[in-house]
């Protein structure tokens, strides 16, 4: 296992520019099974979830060319349906918790689709019923292999039907909709995620032939098609290392610029920084953050301490609640962090504690920060990564710390962010990777 050793307390200065958005490309890289047509997929990031999902469409049959460095060719023209019944599948899809949504296409297009219980972040109880809760409604039969840990889902014909979602799960909403689009007749998804991975996918299969309504809102409406055909698709910039960049620049009190971040598609990423006391500024399509000494959490009007909160689409998203959590323990003021999805996601605060912030952990759920403003510097030390999400946000409060940290088990990183180390060192982080 690969660890970062990072020498922290040093204003960082420069330009970057954020990689493909992740979880729009694990997305999009499964909706290539909906067709035997060429797809090309550009901005597609060099990260290992998004490698390990290309790894299995290959063995799945499905002709990759790699176009460029961040750019891929598609073919699904002979799909080797035989390899997900076999053992290197069971351990392939397990490894990768965005390989259950190669099942909706492969249901669509041949009639079934296999996964064994993927894996992901160690965030609390995922489930997974809203998928084939969405499958069953469409006239799937579904059956589950508990000695395995495998799920399976067939069926001769798919049919339109209304549904209404138990949850607005993006991921939910992506494998019903590749679904219903092959289906017959018309499907009405009610509690349909609406965030822009949701949206992209919508246009790209729209542009591949299918007929999909109300995109952007909670109702998307699908008339099911024979077939569909190829298309050209750019994944948008990554709004989640966006976030995490504003964190580095907020936490070392850097300038920094961050290019193309498709302000349009950010949502209420920006106001909530700015509810910290973050300035942030909009250069057309890039954002600038100016130097900035200290910066003061807003209360509410009353008086009241704020709470920052994650919510569905448009609401604020779950993956940057851990980055709000680390800014704040530099911050002016207090603030109440709300993970309200995932039961496991604050978890890493005893690390933030070690390193002498001032965080009380009220429930899994729930932590309060009580900002230093810069009047104490955290203190260097040694930790594990636990999550994607997590372990960037352990990595920016080792960059603003006082001393020599270490982060190990660096590989939960770079699962989402690309060539991070190399990218931190380009803006003047004294940063090293150290493989064991």
């Amino acid at each position: 296992m690969a660890s970062f050793k990072i020498e922290g307390g040093h204003k960082l200065n420069g330009t970057i520019t954020p990689q493909g958005a992740k979880n729009e490309v694990l997305q999009i890289l499964c909706a290539v099974l909906l067709t035997p047509e060429r797809v090309v997929v550009n901005n597609v990031p060099d990260i290992i979830d998004v490698n390990k999902l290309i790894f299995i469409l290959g063995e799945l049959g499905v002709k990759v060319e790699k176009l460029s460095r961040n750019s891929y060719a598609f073919q699904a023209d002979e799909v080797n349906l035989p390899y997900l019944e076999s053992e290197a599948f069971k351990k392939d899809g397990s490894s990768l918790r965005g390989s259950i949504m190669i099942v909706g296409p492969l249901l669509a297009r041949f009639g079934k689709g296999y996964i064994p219980r993927p894996g992901g972040d160690k965030i609390g109880r995922r489930r997974l019923d809203t998928h084939f809760e969405g499958f069953i409604r469409l006239g799937a039969t579904f059956r589950y292999n508990k000695e395995e840990s495998f799920y399976g889902v067939e069926a001769t014909e798919l049919q339109g039907v209304d549904m209404l979602l138990d949850e607005a799960s993006v991921t939910g909403t992506a494998n019903i909709l590749m679904a219903a689009v092959l289906a017959k007749g018309t499907t009405r998804i009610y509690n349909a995620a609406c965030e822009p991975y949701i949206q992209q996918l919508s246009k790209m299969l729209n542009s591949m032939g299918a007929k999909i309504s109300g995109v952007g809102s909670n109702l998307l409406i699908i008339e099911g098609v024979e077939s569909l055909g190829g298309c050209n698709h750019r994944v948008l910039p990554d709004m989640i290392e966006i976030g995490s960049w504003i964190g580095v620049a907020v936490m070392t009190r850097s300038e920094l610029t961050i290019k193309d971040v498709s302000w349009e598609n950010l949502g209420q990423i920006p106001n909530v920084f700015r509810k910290l006391g973050i300035t942030l500024e909009k250069r057309g399509d890039d954002i600038y953050i100016p130097e900035q000494e200290s910066y003061e959490i807003q209360n509410y009007i009353d008086g009241s301490v704020l709470t920052v909160a994650d919510a569905p689409w448009p609401g604020f998203t779950p993956d940057l609640l851990s980055i709000v959590l680390v800014i704040a323990t530099q911050a002016k003021g207090t603030v109440l962090i709300h993970q309200k999805m995932f039961e496991s996601r604050l978890f890493f605060v005893d690390k933030l504690i070690d390193m002498g912030a001032k965080v009380i952990l009220c429930d899994p759920h729930r932590a309060t920060v009580i900002g230093h403003n810069f009047q104490s510097q955290l203190k260097a030390t040694k930790m594990t990564s636990p999550d994607i999400r997590a372990g960037i946000s352990l990595l920016i409060a080792a960059l603003s710390a006082k001393g020599t940290s270490i982060i190990n088990n660096i590989e939960q990183i770079d699962r989402g962010y690309e060539n991070i180390e190399a990218r931190l060192k380009s803006i003047g982080a004294r940063i090293e990777r150290i493989n064991d």
